[in-house]
C-alpha cells in the first residue's frame, strides 16, 4: 500500500471511531480542473454583468444611442485590456493606467468616440495610439478592418498579443510614430486618435477619404474632442466637448 493510501485508510478509521459521516471526494488531481472551470465561469458571469451595468449607467444614460456601439461595448471584455492589478476597477467610469505613462480611456469616451466616427461595416479605420488595444477591439466589431499604430513598442506588442488571444482577426497592430499615419494603407474611411496633438496633423487629413470622418482630441492642456469631416468641397471641423487625453508624442512635439 502506498503511503498516501495508508494515510487515507487511517483517516477513514478515525472518522468511523468518532461517528463522523464520510464523503469520498475526488482527489485534487481530478477535482482541481472542475473547480477551476467553475471559478472561471463564475468570473466570466461577473464580468459580463459588470459590462451590462457599465453600458446601462455610464453610456446609454449619457446619450450614446447607436445600438451597434452599445452592443460592442457590452461584448468587449475591458478587464482583459488592463493590468491585473486594475481589473477590479475595469468597469468603473474612469481611465486607468496601463504603463509607460499611458492610459486606457474611460468607457464613455470610447463609446462616444466610436459613435462619432459613424462606423459602417465596410469601413477601413486607422487608429493612432493603440494603447491597450481596447478602443481598436470595440471599433473592429463594427467595421471591416482596423489599422492601429502605437509609439510605445512594449504596448504595441502587449496589445497585439491580447487582441490575438481574444480572436480579433481584423485588427493590424504596428509599432511606430502615428503622426504621419500609415500612408501605404490610405485612404481611410475613419480615423480615431487617442492622444492629443496641439494641432491636427496634416498627414492624417490627407489620408482621410472623401466622405470620411476623423475623431481627435486637440489642444495642449485644454483639449476639445473634435470631429473632422472631409467632403468634395473641403474640410469641416466641429468641437464636441472638452476632454483630457495624454499628449501626442514623437513628431507631433517637434
Amino acid at each position: 500500500m502506498s503511503p498516501r493510501a495508508h494515510r487515507l485508510v487511517q483517516w477513514l478509521a478515525v472518522c468511523a471511531v468518532c461517528g463522523l459521516g464520510v464523503a469520498i471526494l475526488p482527489t485534487s488531481e481530478a477535482g482541481e480542473p472542475e473547480a477551476n472551470a467553475a471559478q472561471g465561469a463564475d468570473s466570466e458571469a461577473r464580468w459580463t454583468a459588470e459590462r451590462i451595468e457599465m453600458v446601462r449607467r455610464q453610456i446609454a444614460a449619457r446619450d450614446v444611442r447607436n445600438p451597434q456601439v452599445l452592443d460592442a461595448m457590452r461584448a468587449v471584455p475591458r478587464h482583459r485590456f488592463v493590468p491585473p492589478a486594475s481589473r477590479d476597477r475595469a468597469y468603473l467610469d474612469r481611465p486607468l493606467p496601463i504603463g509607460y505613462g499611458q492610459t486606457i480611456s474611460q468607457p464613455y469616451i470610447v463609446a462616444a468616440m466610436t459613435e462619432l466616427l459613424h462606423p459602417e461595416s465596410t469601413d477601413r479605420v486607422l487608429e493612432i495610439g493603440t494603447g491597450s488595444g481596447y478602443q481598436a477591439a470595440v471599433v473592429s466589431r463594427l467595421v471591416a478592418k482596423v489599422y492601429t499604430i502605437e509609439i510605445v513598442p512594449e504596448l504595441a506588442e502587449s496589445a497585439a498579443k491580447t487582441l490575438a488571444e481574444l480572436g480579433y482577426a481584423n485588427i493590424e497592430v504596428t509599432a511606430g510614430d502615428g503622426y504621419r499615419g500609415i500612408p501605404k494603407q490610405a485612404p481611410f474611411d475613419g480615423i480615431l486618435v487617442t492622444a492629443a496633438p496641439e494641432e491636427i496633423p496634416a498627414p492624417l487629413i490627407e489620408q482621410l477619404a472623401v466622405g470620411g470622418r476623423m475623431v481627435i482630441p486637440v489642444g495642449d492642456f485644454y483639449q476639445q474632442l473634435t470631429v473632422v469631416e472631409k467632403t468634395e468641397k473641403g474640410i469641416s471641423k466641429r468641437t464636441v466637448f472638452p476632454v483630457r487625453f495624454v499628449p501626442m508624442t514623437g513628431e507631433a512635439t517637434r
